[in-house]
Formats: C-alpha cells, structure tokens, sequence
C-alpha cells in the first residue's frame, strides 16, 4: 500500500517535470494588480504608452491574472515625484526618466541622458551589453528600486526660440526652460535655465517669461503647440542625444512577484522600449514636415556655442566625480564604453549616412 501511495506521488510528480500539468500550475498563481504612475500626461501617447503597453503585455502574458492600472502624472502624484510614490510605497512602480532626480544625486542623470553622451542605439547597448544596467540598479538600491529599460525617443531636437540666438554671445541672459545637467551646462555658457512642468511652457514661452523652451521632438512639440509662439527651433538637442525611459519598480513588492510574473514584466519592458524607438523614428519626420509648412524654421546651432557647451559639458563631469562618489563609479565605465562606441559608429554609421544623407536620391 505504501509502495503504491509512493509510486502514485512520483508519477504526479513526473508528470508535473515534464510540464504536462503546466496549466495547473500556471493556475495556481495569484492574482496581483499592481499601480503604475507616468511621469508623463495621456495626450503625449507615444511615451505615456509605453507604461500602456507594458500593462497589456504583462496581462496577456499571465492570463491577466496580473493586472496593472497606469495612471497619467498627476493622477496620483505629479509627474517628476514618480520615483518618490515608488519609494514609499504609494504605487508599485513608475514609468520616468532617470534625470528627472539629479537633484537627488547627478548619477541618476546616467539613466536617462547626459549632454553630449551616447546615441538611443548606443545607450541601448550600454545599459544590456556594456553593464550600464548593472552600474545603475547597484546605484539604485539605496533608493530601494529596481530600474528596466522602458523606451528612448531618439536624439531629440535643441528647442524652441522666440528669437534666433547666432552666437556665444546671444546666449549670455537667455531665460530658457531646461532642466538637469543639461541646464547647468546652459548656466555655464551664462543662460537662465528654468524649470517648469511640461504645461506650463507654452503660456511662458507666449507671455514672454521665458525665452525658449526644450521639450522632446517633432511630434510631442507639435501636440504641445510651441511653434505658434515660438517660430525658431533649433537643433541638435546636445543635451539629449539618446534618452532613456526607465520603469522603477520597488524592491520589496518586485520580490513577492511569482518568478514567472518576474519574466513576464522583463519581456514587456523590452518591447515597450523597442516600440518606442520605432514609433517615435516613424513620427517624428512627419510631424517636422507639418511644422515647416506651417512656417518654422530650422536652425542648427552656432560653432562656437556647440564647442563651448562640450568643453563646459565635460568639465561638469570631472568637477562632479572628484566629489561623488557614485557619478565617479558610473562615469568612469561611462566614458570607457562611449569612446569606444564612437570609435565605431563614427567608422562604419557615419561612414554611410554621410555619404547617403549628401547624395539622396530623389
């Protein structure tokens, strides 16, 4: 009786290994619904869908035995205090930019962008293949989240103007909103950087409070109307050359996770980011159209003020390793990678787009 009771346990057993019984198993998992707050606003869909997709994804992965509710910025808490409702617990994980914090710490900065840093492809590459994920989810502990690739728009565009600026010497008093490292570095070429909320641009771009205004690219600065106030934009956005948006998850509610909800979570966050890239490369070009017919005009920035921004640019950064700590561990892989990185695409990328991007064929 007892060998038979054994030999009844084992066969189960077996049969479970060999993954016949998986629908049993998947079965048993719980249901978890999670909250998820966006550092951005609905109307901006390309990056607010990002969390949108990372939702729907991980529900059809887990039967929706899983379930995640987005909410927009402001919803629950204002849109740069996303990292805060996660630390404390108010939600279980956010959908923001890394740099959004460097008043915090100038190394979260590396999560997101850094002026005059690496391309949407090259921080895609850092962060998997080149242990820039590592660096930051070790840096981020302390902070007690866990940090995913969540999207990039791809090198963004250098702003809006009421007035061209067409030297160094424009830039001197120029009231510009702009936030992070890439404000200072426009405080050290003797700007004004302000920072305001993604809403409260365009009526300071239109009264006349400010001077110019930084946003994203083509198709968010068209949904947001800045070339009605504003007719001069200027490129490149040296500041954000390739910036990442990370999902944050909290530590503690990330270990109570079921391993398999774990892995769903991490395949949706990687299409989530891939879709991004590629809806943005897809709208961004359209949209610039539009806005030209619409009267803009391009600008690209001065010499002398790009070079003077480098050379403050990277100043900053060795001012700010020999005091930090962190910023140094970081920035000191960072910058290996980078040389690296452009060493290559600077051969065999812009070896080709050069010469197409000169020679277009009609």
């Amino acid at each position: 009786m007892e060998r038979r009771s054994f030999l009844k346990q084992a066969s189960v057993a077996g049969v479970a290994a060999a993954g016949i019984s998986a629908p049993a198993i998947a079965a048993a998992e719980p249901s978890i619904q999670w909250r998820i707050t966006s550092s951005f606003p609905k109307s901006l869909e390309t990056i607010y869908g990002g969390a949108e997709q990372l939702a729907k994804r991980v529900s059809d992965l887990t039967d929706g035995k899983f379930q995640i509710k987005v909410h927009a910025a402001g919803e629950i808490v204002p849109g740069l205090q996303a990292l805060d409702a996660v630390q404390n617990g108010t939600v279980q994980a956010c959908h923001t930019c890394g740099y959004y914090y460097v008043g915090k710490n100038k190394t979260f900065a590396f999560d997101t962008a850094v002026p005059f840093g690496l391309s949407s492809r090259q921080q895609a590459a850092w962060m998997y293949y080149g242990g820039g994920l590592q660096l930051m989810r070790e840096f981020l502990r302390d902070y007690k989240v866990i940090s995913f690739y969540g999207g990039n728009t791809g090198t963004q565009m250098g702003g809006w103007f009421r007035n061209p600026v067409k030297s160094l010497a424009d830039v001197k008093g120029l009231k510009i909103r702009i936030p992070g490292i890439g404000g200072e570095v426009w405080s050290r070429l003797g700007a004004v950087p302000q920072t305001l909320a993604g809403g409260d641009i365009y009526p300071a771009l239109e009264k006349g409070t400010i001077d110019a205004a930084e946003w994203v690219g083509p198709y968010d600065d068209e949904k947001l109307g800045f070339y009605k106030v504003a007719k001069n934009y200027f490129y490149p956005g040296w500041w954000e050359p390739g910036p990442q948006i990370s999902f944050y998850v909290n530590l503690d509610e990330w270990a109570k996770l079921p391993k398999s909800y774990q892995a769903a979570f991490e395949v949706a966050t990687a299409e989530a980011a891939i879709s991004m890239q590629a809806e943005y490369d897809a709208k961004n070009p359209q949209a610039l159209v539009r806005l030209l017919q619409a009267g803009v005009k391009l600008h690209k920035y001065p010499a002398d003020i790009m070079k003077a921004a480098q050379k403050a640019t990277f100043e900053l950064y060795e001012e700010e390793a020999a005091k930090n700590a962190s910023f140094k561990k970081v920035y000191t892989e960072w910058k290996k990678f980078r040389g690296i990185e452009q060493g290559w695409f600077s051969l065999a990328e812009s070896g080709l787009e050069s010469f197409m991007y000169a020679n277009r064929v009609k």
